[in-house]
């Protein structure tokens, strides 16, 4: 139960930090596209209290710093459910835990810079250099933790986690060398949603009952008492269990362009009727032609 809620926080945080990420990205790019250039985080309104206006590194600083001592905690547990066993794990987790420290210094970093300028002046281009950095050890982790598993679903969730991560990785190194790429501004938005959404499935079908698929079952060590995540007994049921995870993923970034495309179609409007609203009223034809008509009458009565 506490990995399926680790997920779901995971999932959580992932995905309001990513749509933040796309809103704010597609709002500023809408209001002026000739300066547009992207930025490693998006203040509140300056109509919002100073002290207010990092929220979402306050955000991100907070759910890091959990996800960091949960990893560093676990990693004291044992766990001989992995090929290697308790040693093997620990290591694992710490390797995990040292990643999530990583970003948590990024942020820390980027907050430091946002309130003390002049303390720790760092470009954008350079933090997302550091973010690729950082996205690129996170692919590497989870790649080494699906080699390490019993269980060929965890083993399956892991790889794809660490694909995302590398998609993420590589976007970012993309602005770092162009910060005018609206495009790979907005799919770093949707990766870290499908990163999300991803984590929210891998709980579901790892650890609640009701999604685990037909013909697997979850680890369990007698001796110790130590609950693992599923592993599937028959060649059949794993293969099979393989692909609804595959077929899953799909939808999983289908739904995550979809949200791409109603955000892009809800922040233009939402900008477009504050341009709107923001011009006078433009005279109509009728107007026009009255108008005209004045100006004629005058001109025959002046010439009279």
């Amino acid at each position: 139960m506490a990995a399926f809620l680790y997920h779901l926080f995971s999932s959580s945080s992932l995905l309001s930090l990513g749509l933040y990420h796309l809103v704010s990205a597609t709002r500023n790019h809408l209001k002026s596209p000739s300066t547009y250039a992207a930025k490693p985080y998006h203040p509140l309104p300056p109509s919002a209290h100073p002290r207010l206006r990092p929220l979402q590194l306050y955000l991100a600083v907070l759910f890091l710093l959990v996800a960091s001592c949960h990893q560093a905690i676990s990693s004291s547990d044992s766990d001989p459910l992995l090929k290697g066993s308790t040693p093997v794990h620990r290591f694992s987790s710490l390797q995990s835990a040292s990643v999530l420290l990583l970003f948590l210094l990024l942020s820390l970093s980027l907050l430091l810079s946002d309130l003390l300028p002049s303390l720790l002046p760092l470009p954008h281009d350079l933090f997302f250099a550091l973010a690729s950095a950082a996205f690129f050890l996170q692919s590497s982790s989870s790649s080494s933790s699906a080699s390490f598993q019993i269980s060929d679903l965890q083993a399956k969730c892991d790889s794809v986690s660490a694909l995302v991560s590398a998609l993420s990785s590589l976007l970012c190194l993309a602005l770092a060398c162009s910060p005018r790429l609206f495009v790979a501004d907005v799919a770093l938005g949707a990766s870290l949603c499908l990163q999300g959404l991803w984590s929210l499935q891998t709980g579901l079908s790892l650890y609640v009952e009701a999604f685990i698929p037909e013909g697997c079952h979850k680890l369990l060590d007698v001796v110790k008492g130590v609950e693992g995540s599923t592993k599937c007994d028959l060649e059949e049921s794993r293969l099979r269990a393989v692909a609804i995870l595959d077929l899953v993923f799909v939808l999983h970034v289908m739904f995550a362009v979809v949200t791409v495309m109603v955000v892009y179609a809800a922040v233009a409007k939402s900008v477009g009727m504050r341009r709107m609203g923001s011009y006078e009223a433009l005279p109509t034809t009728g107007d026009r032609d009255a108008n005209n008509l004045i100006q004629m009458k005058a001109l025959s009565g002046t010439q009279a």
